[in-house]
């Protein structure tokens, strides 16, 4: 599997993310939005960063089950509940992204919404992942 990360010089600087991936492989994994949820069903964590370094964990503990890493992620929805909390946090959020899946960004957007299923969830991730055959 290869993966190209395309940043052009046109767009403004990446920060915590790639303008595009370029992703040859043969299997391609779908990952479910995960949340801050623990084995048992219950939300953990009180803050946005508790909940996304669970949350976080949870993908790549799916990504991983599938066969896959953090580098053959080639593209992540983040979903929160505040987005102001989630810019508040940015730095904090960067640097768990980056201790659990380093520095090799995926496509990524985040959204504010209303809710999650969850009503004490604060942010919930989902994506795709190519992998070699």
């Amino acid at each position: 599997m290869t993966v190209e990360r395309v940043n052009p010089p046109g767009l403004s600087p990446p920060t915590g993310f790639s303008h595009a991936v370029v992703a040859t492989g043969a299997r391609i994994v779908f990952l479910a939005g995960q949340t801050a949820l623990d084995a048992d069903g219950n939300i953990v964590g009180e803050s946005l960063p508790e909940q996304f370094a669970r949350a976080l964990t949870n993908l790549l503990a799916a990504l991983t089950a599938a066969g896959g890493t953090a580098s053959d992620l080639a593209r992540v929805t983040v979903y929160v509940t505040d987005v102001a909390a989630y810019r508040e946090h940015a730095a904090e959020l960067g640097a768990i992204w980056r201790r659990s899946a380093g520095r090799d960004y995926p496509a990524m957007a985040v959204v504010g919404i209303v809710r999650l299923w969850d009503e004490q969830a604060l942010v919930e991730l989902d994506g795709f992942a190519v992998l070699a055959g």
